[in-house]
């Protein structure tokens, strides 16, 4: 159920009404009751600090004109520089943008970095644009929230359907507007432009560490471990050959078409080059054709939901028969889904928290731009491993402390860090 942001009354909603800002207040304001949190820190943090929305036109290749729109929203920038992705897709609204924005808060404090959240997003299919309409699309949209980004106030990164290539045209046309190059404006960049080595597996390799973590306190033994991924793109993909290497089994994969499983596991070189090939793990030889739904229900011991938000939800939580869910997708998961699965005994790693090795990577990126000085994929790589085990530690002493399971933990750690910030700072003028 939906709750009032100043009352914090149950508001009663049809559940198609009930949009994804929604459900992350909802799981703030659970988190907020764990930690008592008063009134008047609930007001602030429970409101997104600015949103834009910007309608901009796009000259197409056949020389018509395109008028499309996007949403810049920053949740807090109390603890720094807000922080955040820029998602293209034809389903995108300011209420996603704005639940995205305040998850990347909550996920920025969970992991310790001195970053607010921020997010953003056009509403576009990618795939219906030539090379040329989406660098055309990207640099005007940059133009449109150029006021509110810059390496010492908002820095965007990849998100879904986009990429570094992306990046450095956002970073070139910011540049171009202040006169001077600006590298440290976005990170996700390619590395001959500042990127960070190891940032293009960041997501999904932070992911694997949290499940390296995870198991050793449900002393689960990976390498007697069924893995279905949901979601085939950079973090699953990733997600699901690093834990091959560990020795589990992946048995299913999918993407936005489809499914594919196989119970005695995928060969993933050859799904990658049947993907690379037809572009979808549909119809691969080496398995069976599932849906996106099916895949959820199978069994295994670790679920990884990597796609898009809302797939864990009330009507199949009672299903899912995996030991260990591992959110490397923001917001796959309900607040209803998660009582069940708590209840059911589901050890969940929440998005805020396993799927945080993409901003951490960010961060070390930013702090190479901003010195100049690169670091190796080595360094960067044992770098994000100590700082997602030292998070997997503090969550999950949460989590007991207060007898909660570890999404609130995670949250009552965000939202006291932030809370904090806010207190020391106070209220200007």
């Amino acid at each position: 159920m939906a709750v009032d942001v100043l009352t914090r009354e149950p508001v009663a909603a049809p559940a198609e009404e009930r949009n994804l800002f929604d459900v992350a207040v909802e799981q703030f304001h659970i988190a907020a009751d764990v930690l008592g949190l008063e009134d008047d820190m609930r007001q602030v943090l429970s409101h997104c600090q600015r949103e834009l929305t910007v309608n901009f036109p796009v000259e197409m290749d056949d020389g018509s004109v395109k008028v499309f729109t996007g949403h810049r929203v920053q949740h807090n920038a109390g603890p720094g520089p807000t922080k955040g992705g820029i998602r293209y897709h034809q389903d995108v609204t300011l209420a996603e943008v704005k639940a995205l924005s305040m998850w990347m808060t909550w996920k920025c404090a969970v992991v310790g970095l001195p970053f607010g959240g921020a997010k953003g997003g056009v509403r576009v299919n990618p795939k219906l644009l030539s090379r040329n309409e989406l660098q055309n699309l990207t640099r005007r949209y940059t133009a449109e929230i150029s006021m509110m980004i810059g390496p010492n106030r908002d820095i965007p990164a990849p998100d879904v359907n986009t990429n570094p290539q992306v990046m450095a045209w956002l970073m070139d046309t910011y540049s171009m507007n202040v006169g001077y190059s600006v590298p440290g404006v976005t990170t996700g960049k390619p590395l001959v432009l500042g990127g960070s080595e190891g940032r293009n597996e960041a997501t999904g390799r932070g992911c694997v560490f949290a499940i390296q973590k995870a198991v050793e306190v449900l002393d689960m033994d990976l390498e007697k471990s069924r893995v279905v991924v949901q979601g085939f793109g950079n973090a699953g993909s990733v997600a699901a050959r690093l834990m091959a290497e560990l020795g589990s089994k992946v048995v299913a994969v999918s993407d936005s078409r489809g499914g594919i499983h196989n119970p005695a596991g995928l060969d993933l070189a050859a799904l990658h080059e049947h993907k690379a090939r037809t572009g979808t793990v549909t119809d691969f030889r080496g398995g069976e054709n599932v849906t996106n739904q099916e895949l959820l229900l199978l069994d295994c011991e670790i679920l990884v939901p990597a796609a898009m938000e809302g797939q864990i939800t009330a009507a199949n939580a009672g299903e899912i028969k995996a030991r260990l869910i591992a959110e490397a997708a923001n917001g796959p998961t309900t607040p209803e889904a998660d009582t069940i699965l708590h209840d059911r005994g589901v050890f969940l790693l929440p998005d805020i928290f396993a799927n945080a090795g993409g901003v951490t990577v960010s961060y070390f990126e930013w702090v190479q731009a901003l010195q100049a000085f690169p670091w190796t994929e080595t360094e960067v790589n044992e770098r994000l491993q100590r700082i997602m085990s030292r998070s997997f530690e503090a969550v999950y002493s949460t989590a007991k402390k207060f007898d909660v399971h570890m999404r609130t933990a995670a949250l009552v750690r965000g939202i006291s860090r932030v809370a904090e910030f806010t207190r020391l700072r106070g209220i200007y003028p």
